[in-house]
């Protein structure tokens, strides 16, 4: 198999590789988008790889590029593993529409189940008032929420959903969910198709969206969801930020509901200097940041290094792509 993939991360699994390394013939793609293999320097008519691996340290700069175009160039391409989670980019549906079997990452899921379940913690301890306190030299004793005993409804129930669900589960929270089938699952006490998330939504103190973006949930958080959603609620998102109508929380927020939102991903990226987002006291917001947890790349490698030895064993691959999840 003529494996391509960018030089940094194959030096990270060259080891793991070694066993397979008789099946592969492995094209680099360097940082300054320069290709090589086997001493060669190729370009991106030349190179025609069999297979691709878009990890997360090529996606951006010249290096990615240079990867992308030869995947689209290329006349042998059978297979993609892409360590993204969103698959709403253009680029992965024209190399499923090449003929390429695509196949995702999932080691995102734990650090962004941590990101969840921090920003909500910070909100519902009051933590920013406490350091205000604590800077004012003030001894005051500030009530605070528990997670235990609330209920929390979980939008897109993948890696990342499962994720939030079983930390929250911990702490002594009451699950919910929505899924596209709405078939059920032992974390969640009721589990709904996404079409009826509004039926879900009145009793959920924390509503978190995990889905991905495709033509059934753009928008889906528009004025009728909050509408919907139980006083002193919190929304966090981390799918995408298309998954909101963004003029309608604001105004829901300055009605009181949602009480407050958390939010890593927006409509365009990155902020523009007069967003409201940035100053608004009701929103905590980082720039698409949840998933970069000390432990996310490691995993993300261990699960292209898996597909691959599957892939060369003609073995069933894991995390494959739902086609009704990429951006069209």
């Amino acid at each position: 198999m003529r494996l391509m993939m960018f030089e940094p991360a194959y030096q990270r699994v060259a080891e793991r590789l070694v066993p397979m390394r008789s099946k592969l013939q492995c094209v680099l793609v360097r940082t300054d988008g320069q290709i090589i293999c086997d001493g060669q320097t190729f370009d991106a008519d030349t190179a025609q790889p069999e297979a691709g691996w878009m990890s997360a340290d090529a996606m951006g700069g010249d290096g990615q590029r240079a990867l992308v175009v030869s995947l689209l160039k290329s006349n042998q391409l059978t297979w993609v593993h892409t360590a993204a989670a969103g698959l709403d980019h253009p680029i992965w549906a024209q190399l499923v529409d090449k003929g390429a079997l695509l196949t995702t990452g999932h080691g995102q899921a734990p650090c962004i189940a941590e990101y969840v379940l921090a920003e909500v913690l910070a909100q519902f301890q009051r933590v920013s008032e406490r350091r205000a306190e604590q800077a004012a030299r003030r001894w005051t004793r500030l009530p605070f929420r528990e997670i235990a005993g609330t209920r929390w409804l979980i939008v897109g129930f993948g890696a990342i959903g499962e994720g939030v669900a079983e930390r929250a589960k911990a702490f002594g929270a009451r699950i919910d969910g929505v899924r596209r089938s709405g078939a059920p699952n032992p974390l969640a006490e009721r589990m709904a198709p996404l079409s009826e998330t509004k039926t879900l939504l009145p009793d959920a103190d924390v509503v978190v969206l995990a889905a991905p973006l495709n033509s059934e949930t753009r928008n889906m958080a528009d004025a009728a969801f909050f509408a919907t959603m139980k006083p002193g609620s919190v929304l966090v998102n981390v799918g995408r930020g298309d998954l909101i109508d963004e003029p309608a929380l604001l105004a829901a927020l300055e009605a009181g509901v949602p009480e407050h939102a958390v939010l890593d991903v927006f409509h365009d990226e990155p902020l523009k200097d007069d967003s409201p987002f940035w100053t608004h006291p009701k929103i905590s917001l980082t720039p698409h940041a949840s998933a970069f947890g000390s432990g996310q790349a490691a995993r993300n490698d261990a699960i292209f290094v898996e597909n691959l030895r599957r892939r060369l064993a003609g073995e069933a691959m894991l995390y494959e792509a739902d086609p009704r999840d990429l951006g069209r």
